[in-house]
């Protein structure tokens, strides 16, 4: 079984990913990548974003189950990040 070309990027932490993400942008902004390149390395922009957002969700998630209630007791709320 043959692994997609974006497969790595589950491995990457959020700061990993959105630091890639960013060179993309500036590549892409750049005006000097080629055509095809670009469609590509846009792809790969398009997975790394969507990973930092399943990251991103994934830490609201964990700060919302760690906030305290106004009595001092653990309650869950939302964290507020959007």
């Amino acid at each position: 079984m043959s692994q997609t070309p974006n497969a790595d990027i589950e491995s990457l932490s959020f700061e990993q990913a959105a630091a890639e993400l960013e060179r993309i942008v500036q590549q892409l902004e750049s005006g000097e990548v080629e055509l095809e390149r670009s469609i590509e390395i846009y792809e790969r922009g398009a997975a790394l974003r969507t990973h930092c957002e399943a990251k991103l969700k994934t830490a609201e998630l964990k700060v919302e189950k760690i906030v305290k209630g106004e009595d001092g007791q653990p309650a869950t709320e939302p964290a507020g990040l959007d």
